[in-house]
């Protein structure tokens, strides 16, 4: 892969293009992606017609640019998020119709939380996760657990960094912080109230595959819910669901 003057690789360049989109900003023009990626304008503008061409971006007849069908049809194929999200499909739904409230799936990705899944009630209260949304991995429920079971060189580089607060209850303080990582450790689950937002209490289990930790399953709850324990004992009864149900894919999937 040819590197640039400033020593970045293609695929880093790409990368930089692609992670220019989000929710807010899912059409772009080539000045603004060149912007956002911190790319010179030539440089931004070959790339953008480059992936166009292949199909990874769109052009609109305004001009501006936006995915592609080609890119999520690639990052679907094979995707571990794509089977974890099949098997957890009808555990969620079940969680969600008894809780009535938010119920969310997160994996760990880099040292973040990135959210694949979220189903919701209509008269849930707010959650500020979406679907390919990501926190910090020390601000959320799904996060905490997401850390405590994370390889210990991943659990070290997040406290050496600040820990941004959400809220005021957001943990910050990086001894606060391993303690309650050895919590999570020792109960196997995760309340974090008012830790995203103060009206919000949220609880999350481990998903395993194996001896793994490959996903988080949580739920959003009112602050006044109370019984965080008999939700946290429900929610990991459906996460051992999950995990059965993983362990089938993958044995049939080798058979």
């Amino acid at each position: 892969m040819a590197n640039s003057d400033s020593g970045d690789s293609l695929v880093d360049r790409v990368v930089r293009v692609l992670s220019t989109f989000d929710r807010e900003r899912w059409s772009q023009t080539p000045a603004q992606i060149a912007r956002r990626a911190d790319l010179p304008p030539s440089t931004a503008h070959r790339l953008v017609v480059t992936l166009a061409e292949s199909g990874l971006l769109e052009k609109d007849d305004d001009g501006t640019y936006r995915v592609g069908l080609r890119l999520w049809e690639l990052a679907t194929r094979g995707s571990l998020a794509l089977g974890l999200r099949e098997a957890s499909a009808p555990v969620m739904e079940r969680v969600q119709s008894h809780l009535r409230q938010h119920t969310q799936l997160a994996v760990l990705e880099g040292d973040s939380t990135l959210f694949v899944e979220r189903l919701s009630h209509p008269r849930a209260g707010s959650n500020i996760a979406q679907v390919a949304g990501r926190l910090p991995l020390h601000a959320s429920s799904s996060g905490l657990v997401l850390l405590a079971f994370a390889p210990a060189a991943v659990v070290e580089r997040v406290l050496a960094r600040p820990l941004p607060a959400l809220s005021p209850e957001t943990i910050t303080d990086v001894g606060v912080l391993r303690r309650k990582l050895s919590e999570v450790r020792r109960l196997g689950w995760a309340v974090a109230p008012g830790s995203v937002e103060p009206h919000s209490v949220g609880i999350a289990v481990p998903v395993h595959h194996g001896s793994r930790v490959i996903a988080a399953l949580g739920v959003v709850l009112p602050r006044q819910h109370g019984d965080e324990r008999g939700v946290a004992a429900f929610l990991a009864r459906e996460s051992a669901t999950i995990s059965s149900s993983l362990e089938q894919r993958g044995s049939h999937s080798t058979g």
